[in-house]
């Protein structure tokens, strides 16, 4: 597929997330997404446009308890192309108390998505749950883990099982873990 690119591109999106630790057992996730065009180019009506950012947003979301769960959110529009962007900017509000469990991005769509909301906020908290997943775990990592007893208290089962084929049930790293949950325990005896 690469072969078939031969010109410059002409629009790139950017998106960051990073993970703060925040008490003992909360995180504070802050996502920004950008959107550049690359190219001069024309609006509907004819109107010459420039190279130059069109998104540059962000949502900062308080997570905590388990499962993950939002517990505050906000956002910010610092460049948007229509003046009316800014009115959404609120309905962030609506995904207080989802938890990042399956069903996260139906559940979100629901409370956000088409007139409820804006589709980059959206799309950017969508993209969000997965990394703060990563972060919190990463953050509560420091301190060092009751070993489960047995593969239903391993603690992030709910938001692994079935994620992906890998973690399927039976898969190979649930087996991994359950082998492994099994040789701790017994060497702890």
């Amino acid at each position: 597929m690469r072969s078939l690119i031969t010109e410059a591109p002409v629009h790139e999106r950017k998106v960051e997330i990073k993970t703060y630790p925040f008490g003992e057992k909360e995180v504070i996730v802050e996502g920004r997404l950008t959107d550049n065009r690359l190219i001069d180019g024309y609006r509907w009506d004819g109107e010459k446009r420039t190279p130059g950012v069109v998104h540059r947003l962000g949502v900062i979301l308080r997570l905590g308890g388990w499962p993950l769960t939002i517990l505050d959110a906000e956002a910010e529009m610092v460049n948007i192309p229509h003046g009316q962007c800014g009115v959404t900017i609120s309905s962030v509000a609506k995904i207080i108390g989802i938890a990042i469990v399956a069903g996260f991005t139906e559940e979100v769509r629901r409370r956000l998505g088409g007139i409820k909301g804006c589709t980059h906020l959206t799309y950017l908290i969508v993209a969000m749950a997965p990394a703060a997943l990563h972060g919190f775990w990463t953050s509560a990592s420091r301190v060092p883990p009751k070993i489960p007893g047995s593969l239903e208290e391993f603690p992030a089962l709910k938001q692994l099982k079935n994620s992906c084929t890998l973690w399927r049930e039976g898969g190979p790293l649930m087996k991994e873990i359950a082998d492994t949950i099994e040789r701790l325990n017994n060497k702890e005896r």
